[in-house]
Formats: C-alpha cells, sequence, structure tokens
C-alpha cells in the first residue's frame, strides 16, 4: 500500500490531459483551419492530379497512386496514406468526396476497405475543380523560385493555393445558386 498517492481529481486530470494534449499536438497531423485537409491528403490529391488520375478518364489503382505519393511527396508508409484515400472517397464521411473509388471502400458499419490491391481511384469532379489551376498558382506563388524543385516548396505553398481555390468555387456556386433559386423575402 506504501503506493497509494492521496491527490485531488483535479490535479490528477490536470496533469494527464496536460501530457495528452501536448502529445496530441507535437505528435498527430491536425487539419490545417484553411483547408481542412490534413498534409497527407493535400499530398495525395496533388499527385493524383499531377498524374493525370483526374475525373475525366479512367479509374487506376489505388496501389499505383499510393506508390506515386509515397515515392515523391510522404515517405511515411503506404497504410496511413491508403487510408487517407479511402477516407476522402467515403460520402457517409465527407458531406463531398474528394476521390472516387471502384471496389469495397469500407462501410458506415465500420466494415474495413479491401485492399489497395484490389480497388481502383481517381479524383471526383469537385476535386477537379480545386486543382484546375494549381500548376498556374503555383507558379504565380513562386516567382523567382522556380530555380528550386516544385516538390520542395509544394506542401507550403499547396495550403495557401487551396485556400484561394475554395474561395473561387464558394463564389461561383454562390453566383450560380443565385441566378437559379427564388429567395424568399
Amino acid at each position: 500500500m506504501s503506493n497509494v498517492q492521496n491527490m485531488s481529481l483535479e490535479d490528477i486530470m490536470g496533469d494527464r490531459f496536460g501530457r495528452y494534449s501536448k502529445y496530441i499536438i507535437q505528435e498527430r497531423a491536425l487539419p490545417d483551419i484553411r483547408d481542412g485537409l490534413k498534409p497527407v491528403q493535400r499530398r495525395i490529391l496533388y499527385s493524383m492530379n499531377k498524374d493525370g488520375n483526374t475525373f475525366d478518364k479512367g479509374f487506376r489503382k489505388s496501389a499505383k497512386s499510393v506508390g506515386n505519393v509515397m515515392g515523391n511527396f510522404h515517405p511515411h508508409g503506404d497504410s496511413s496514406i491508403y487510408d487517407a484515400m479511402v477516407r476522402m472517397s467515403q460520402d457517409w464521411k465527407n458531406r463531398e468526396t474528394l476521390i472516387e473509388m471502384h471496389g469495397n471502400n469500407g462501410s458506415m458499419d465500420g466494415d474495413p476497405p479491401a485492399a489497395m490491391r484490389y480497388t481502383e481511384a481517381r479524383l471526383s469532379e469537385i476535386a477537379g475543380y480545386l486543382l484546375h489551376d494549381i500548376e498556374k498558382i503555383l507558379f504565380r506563388l513562386l516567382g523567382t523560385l522556380m530555380i528550386l524543385k516544385k516538390n520542395q516548396l509544394f506542401c507550403q505553398l499547396l495550403s495557401l493555393t487551396f485556400w484561394l481555390m475554395v474561395q473561387q468555387v464558394f463564389q461561383l456556386v454562390m453566383r450560380l445558386i443565385s441566378r437559379h433559386t427564388t429567395w424568399l423575402k
């Protein structure tokens, strides 16, 4: 019984939560406030767009897309990349899916998705709109820094680019809605 310590619940919770929150902040990739995407999600979208794996073309094996992302932009293991890709394709988790997927991408009941070698994926149409002018915007933002490889700079600049693209898409959608909707007064 000598290991028993008398401590208040407030002290215990403060200490434990402090350690836990420090771990979460330091060790996990949090979504960016500007676009709501985690770094791995941005890298997947950029890589698929760069490879031409878009909504107007056929589906490609998910394993190929995951390999391209891992080889060029996100060297942290294929499972985290595939999990992020699957989540972006699940319409019950996102209002708009950024990736279309053929094959088993899990279920609302918690069933796991099929292995990446059995599924095919491509960017959705809305992701195509978000990424439409990304090369032009990157070029404009880079200016005199074009000496450096785009791959090294894209992580920092892509977040800003997405924010600009989201604003443009939102303005376009609002214009379309205002044209085709009668507002109640």
